[in-house]
């Protein structure tokens, strides 16, 4: 997991600020050091966060070793793509789409489910709105490959990008609930109602979620919007509630690996 940088890297802060400032404009800037709020160029990101925070869980089991948890997705995998309810009925997909990053990080990216190009390549969010979340993980002073876990609650895209139904995911979700298990991240984020719906078991609109803490299986759960949402509804309002969102996570994250 990167650590926040320590107060007096100016230089990394700097170019961080940069590549940030580069790949995003005014939308997300990085963290400051230490640990703190980022300051932000407009008064969209300027504002306090709405995040409220619930008592801090702690994670019901201790992690595997890291080669244990790889070794262990390889086989959840393999046994997905054989017994999968969901997957290995479903029609019209060139493959499964199991997951992406690291199967040692502290943090852990939901997705509802794989469109068009990742289901072309096989990776999760690769497209337009992958493109999107890897700025929105960049701006975080992380790295996708290295520092983050990322998948969906289906792993076979729906026909025509439609939104998964409850069948699907009651048949293809505990997939994903043992991906959480082998993986015990620190903080989970669900990106969009999809994923907050399976997660939370519930039905509540996002826009009541988002900025929220939660638990999952005792695993700290913060519902934001989807990067595709962003891209559709790519307002000053919207921006801002995402990057207090992920403020939030990185705030957490800080206190749970210390």
């Amino acid at each position: 997991m990167t650590s926040v940088p320590p107060t007096g890297s100016a230089l990394r802060i700097a170019r961080q600020h940069a590549l940030t400032t580069r790949l995003l404009g005014v939308d997300f800037m990085p963290l400051r050091a230490g640990g703190g709020d980022a300051g932000a160029p407009d008064s969209d990101l300027s504002e306090s966060s709405e995040t409220t925070t619930t008592r801090a869980p702690a994670t019901s089991v201790g992690r595997a070793a890291p080669s244990a948890r790889a070794a262990a997705l390889d086989e959840l995998r393999r046994l997905h793509d054989e017994q999968c309810l969901h997957c290995s009925r479903a029609k019209g997909h060139k493959q499964t789409v199991f997951a992406d990053g690291n199967p040692d990080a502290a943090l852990m990216f939901v997705g509802e489910a794989p469109g068009a190009e990742e289901d072309r390549i096989g990776l999760p969010f690769v497209g337009r709105a992958g493109q999107k979340l890897d700025d929105m993980i960049r701006a975080m002073g992380l790295e996708r490959k290295k520092d983050v876990y990322i998948c969906n609650v289906l792993k076979a895209r729906p026909p025509e990008n439609a939104t998964p139904t409850p069948e699907e995911m009651a048949l293809c979700g505990p997939w994903l609930v043992r991906q959480i298990e082998i993986v015990q991240p620190k903080v989970i984020v669900a990106l969009g109602r999809v994923a907050a719906s399976y997660l939370l078991e519930t039905t509540e609109a996002l826009n009541k979620l988002r900025g929220r803490w939660f638990e999952f299986k005792g695993i700290p759960v913060m519902p934001t919007f989807h990067p595709a949402f962003l891209l559709r509804q790519y307002t000053p309002e919207n921006r801002r509630k995402v990057w207090s969102d992920l403020q939030a996570v990185s705030e957490r994250l800080t206190k749970q690996v210390q």
